[in-house]
């Protein structure tokens, strides 16, 4: 499995990164759990959009920092090519839902 990022969750990441010193610990455990279930299980895992053997998942980042308190994760995972790229990451208390216009730009760069 190839892992990659946009360079906005680049961004994002190093900004919380600074702010919840686990984090980078946090993306390694959540990284070894989407290259095994890239779809993920249960009910932290949600497809947004399934198009061309590429899907959008919204997930919750659980953050050790935060003591339980969770960060919302978005990917793409390409079937085909085996790869997952992260869109985009944010904490529920600054944003309420994910951006759709980032993720309608990926998928027309995409497809």
């Amino acid at each position: 499995m190839k892992f990659s990022e946009q360079p906005q969750f680049s961004k994002e990441l190093k900004r919380l990164a600074k702010k919840y010193p686990s984090l980078e610990n946090d993306m390694v455990d959540f990284r070894r759990v989407v290259e095994t279930v890239p779809l993920g299980t249960g009910k932290h895992f949600t497809v947004l959009i399934s198009q061309n053997g590429i899907k959008i998942i919204k997930a919750r980042l659980f953050c050790r920092y935060l003591k339980g308190a969770v960060l919302r994760i978005v990917y793409a995972f390409c079937e085909k090519s085996e790869t997952i790229e992260f869109l985009e990451l944010y904490p529920k208390n600054e944003k309420s839902c994910e951006d759709e216009s980032r993720i309608k730009e990926y998928l027309k760069n995409k497809i």
